[in-house]
């Protein structure tokens, strides 16, 4: 099959123009989104540029805007979209070039959920156990690549980009509801503030967009309960 793509090229420099090009190639139906671009980069230009590494789902580097929705371009089939596929970078970030955005300011955000366990009480002669009931808690939120897609889907971060962002509250999630964690208290005050979990307004773009299918909305009003909760 020919498959016809339109693909927002950003130039690094600011005070040049962002601008579609429109690029054919050649391939399977089968193939992926990814596999169409790193053609295009490989044969047709090579100063396209994009982020990928596993090339299997699980990395999360290759998230972008495809047919304007967020997607991992290594899990979405050319046959299951419309022509031309338009690609752009995702929402939110300041585009470095192409399809590369700036995550700095992401991952920030994930590093000061603190989202690794904390626990101070002397270690147990083996690992510290937990329940299976115990372990389903937090299960979903486990699943989080850090991609960025349910973040760039959300009219919250893209009004304010101080918001923590629903990315951030999911690896936040995982470890507050983690029965062998001590430092719940203290994530739940970094996420009360003006720029926390209350900046959330239930639209469920960040449920739609994660690729993984974590329920990121019901995640962020779990937190929101939690916080409500141990004010009572």
């Amino acid at each position: 099959m020919e498959a016809r793509f339109k693909i927002l090229r950003t130039p690094p420099d600011p005070k040049e123009k962002p601008t579609y090009v429109d690029y054919t190639v050649t391939a399977e139906p089968t193939d992926r989104v990814l596999d169409a671009l790193l053609e295009i980069k490989g044969t047709i230009d090579g100063t396209l540029t994009l982020r990928k590494s596993c090339a299997h789902g699980v990395c999360g580097s290759d998230g972008m805007r495809i047919n304007g929705a967020n997607r991992l371009a290594c899990k979405v089939l050319l046959k299951n979209l419309a022509q031309p596929i338009v690609i752009e970078p995702m929402k939110g970030f300041r585009v470095i070039k192409d399809l590369v955005v700036d995550m700095d300011g992401f991952f920030a955000k994930y590093r000061a959920v603190r989202p690794y366990l904390v626990n101070d009480e002397p270690p147990p002669p083996a690992e510290r156990t937990q329940s299976e009931a115990d372990r389903a808690r937090f299960e979903d939120t486990t699943k989080c690549i850090l991609c960025g897609c349910c973040t760039t889907a959300c009219p919250s971060f893209w009004s304010d980009p101080d918001f923590a962002g629903p990315a951030s509250i999911v690896q936040a999630h995982r470890f507050i509801f983690d029965s062998r964690d001590r430092a719940a208290e203290e994530r739940l005050d970094i996420l009360n503030g003006k720029e926390g979990v209350w900046r959330c307004r239930t639209i469920f773009n960040c449920t739609d967009a994660c690729p993984r299918g974590i329920e990121v909305t019901r995640a962020i009003g779990e937190v929101k309960r939690k916080q409500l909760y141990r004010k009572i």
